[in-house]
């Protein structure tokens, strides 16, 4: 059953936006950081060319990089956003240091509608995912992990031959690297790791040689 995951890079920060979709169409919109109107007509686009029908919103985390689309999505498709309790302070500290970032522009997020649990399964459509709490990078970060499809959306834990920042509110070295160690370390080798920055990498590779290894 096949599950088909796009990115697009949105943003200053160079975020990477997932859309994904199964053979029915469903889909769901993942860290939306689309701001300028323009990225917002690329992800939008896509979705309307491909016939596909957004079901839900899902943020890995609340850092504004990664939500910047988000009343924009729920604007547009009225769909469901989904977020870790943990993170809703996160998610609110946007409001006041978005201009700090040049983000003159911002559109505040709403509120989640749903609130991902730790170690819960959730399915949508013919998409299924188990929530990992990864907390480190941000106080209620989450993994979306599809066993099926050998696939996991990572937001800003591992990234190729790195990790995430953990110089921001709620971040902790000692944290993340509980949850890359005793989580995203115990997936599949040959899981293919879809970062919220740069390139996708697999969790065999980043066992290998990840900088993490040298902390």
């Amino acid at each position: 059953m096949g599950v088909k995951v796009h990115s697009f890079q949105f943003n200053p920060f160079q975020e990477n936006t997932f859309v994904i979709y199964d053979q029915e169409k469903n889909c769901l919109i993942i860290d939306p950081g689309c701001y300028e109107r323009h990225e917002e007509e690329v992800l939008f686009g896509f979705i309307e060319e491909n016939n596909l029908k957004p079901i839900a919103l899902i943020n890995t985390h609340a850092h504004i990089d990664h939500i910047l689309g988000n009343a924009a999505v729920k604007s547009k498709y009225n769909i469901p956003l989904y977020l870790h309790k943990e993170d809703l302070s996160t998610l609110h500290s946007v409001e006041s240091y978005a201009h700090v970032y040049g983000f003159e522009k911002y559109k505040t997020s709403p509120d989640p509608d749903e609130y991902l649990i730790d170690q819960s399964e959730i399915s949508f459509g013919l998409m299924k995912f188990k929530i990992h709490h990864t907390p480190g990078h941000a106080p209620g970060h989450v993994v979306l992990y599809n066993q099926e499809n050998k696939f996991v959306i990572n937001g800003d834990v591992l990234f190729n031959g790195s990790f995430g920042r953990v110089d921001l509110p709620g971040g902790d070295l000692e944290t993340l690297k509980n949850s890359i160690f005793d989580v995203m370390f115990q997936l599949p080798e040959d899981t293919i790791v879809y970062c919220g920055h740069g390139p996708e990498t697999t969790i065999g590779k980043e066992k290998k040689d990840n900088y993490i290894h040298q902390f």
